[in-house]
């Protein structure tokens, strides 16, 4: 990493599709993207991309630090697109780091660490 550089803040919106509503989560994307991509270019963001799953589609932003992308979610524009879903009450994510496609955490086993002082055990007679 250069100096003076900091590695970004990954945020993601997952937006799910609605069992009843009028439009999918891929429509809503259709018409709310370009917006919000313009807002990110305008507002600082580092980095974002646009994922479709069965599920609905994802955003993943990155900005250069917290204060950006709060500045950025604050936005009329984007809480209208926010506002404008197809399930704001249940269809809606909006949390740090990369979503939807991460998988879920599992932990790794533990290790035995590598010590000197031991010693392989006779062999069965």
């Amino acid at each position: 990493m250069v100096e003076g550089m900091r590695a970004a803040d990954w945020w993601s919106i997952e937006i799910l599709d609605a069992e009843h509503a009028d439009i999918s989560a891929a429509a809503w994307r259709d018409a709310y993207g370009h917006l919000l991509a313009e807002s990110l270019v305008t507002n600082g963001a580092a980095s974002w991309e646009w994922f479709e799953h069965s599920w609905g589609v994802l955003l993943e932003v990155a900005f250069a630090d917290e204060r950006q992308w709060l500045d950025w979610k604050s936005l009329p524009g984007t809480q209208a697109a926010l506002d404008a879903v197809p399930d704001p009450l249940t269809g809606l994510l909006v949390h740090r780091g990369h979503g939807g496609s991460s998988g879920s955490y599992v932990p790794r086993p533990p290790r035995i660490d590598p010590a000197a002082d031991r010693e392989s055990l006779p062999e069965p007679t």
